[in-house]
């Protein structure tokens, strides 16, 4: 892994000491492209494939927090899917909404009536820490933030509270892709099949 220790004071002429995954460090200019870039890296690492699977399969209830009535939204999409190809209670959270896919909507995790085994977030990454603390208010285990949403600090601190932090993953194509209904694009074809379809 490659760290980078910031300095203490920050103009144009400071510098940056970065380790190497080989054990060495080098000085780089702390404004130079290559020290932003390496202070850009994730360095946080969520759950293996195993025990996104384990996650998956222990669960009986997820709430979609941004869920969306929307068609046109991801939430929307993975809601969807998960109604029809697994066996979750779901329950959809939006204040803006009162009914999502044909279920009551929720304006808030605390209006739950059970407390989910995970939260599936759909919101900006600024959002997520509110949303880690709204998750530990009620009591839940796990948070799954989706694809494309990444807040590295957030991350820590869910870890640090003893959640269970997966982010920037689809639970959509996760489910899928354990279950055997995942094709190449990331539809459900409904054929699991250990062949590949001749075209």
């Amino acid at each position: 892994m490659t760290t980078v220790t910031e300095p203490a004071v920050s103009n144009d002429n400071d510098t940056v000491t970065t380790q190497l995954a080989n054990g060495l460090t080098c000085e780089l200019p702390a404004s130079s492209p290559l020290a932003k870039l390496l202070r850009s890296q994730r360095t946080w690492v969520g759950p293996s494939a195993k025990e996104r699977l384990a996650i998956l399969r222990k669960a009986k209830s997820v709430a979609i927090v941004g869920a969306s009535p929307n068609p046109a939204r991801s939430s929307y999409f993975v809601g969807t899917y998960l109604q029809q190809s697994s066996d979750y209670k779901l329950y959809f959270v939006n204040p803006n909404a009162d009914t999502i896919l044909g279920e009551k909507a929720y304006p808030d995790l605390q209006s739950l009536p059970e407390v989910p085994d995970i939260v599936d977030v759909f919101r900006k990454a600024s959002d997520i820490p509110s949303v880690i603390d709204d998750v530990l208010a009620v009591g839940a285990k796990t948070v799954w933030v989706q694809l494309g949403i990444w807040n590295e600090e957030a991350a820590y601190y869910g870890e640090s509270k003893g959640l269970t932090v997966v982010m920037d993953r689809c639970i959509k194509v996760e489910h899928a892709r354990f279950h055997g209904g995942l094709h190449l694009l990331g539809f459900d074809t409904g054929v699991i099949t250990s062949h590949k379809t001749v075209r």
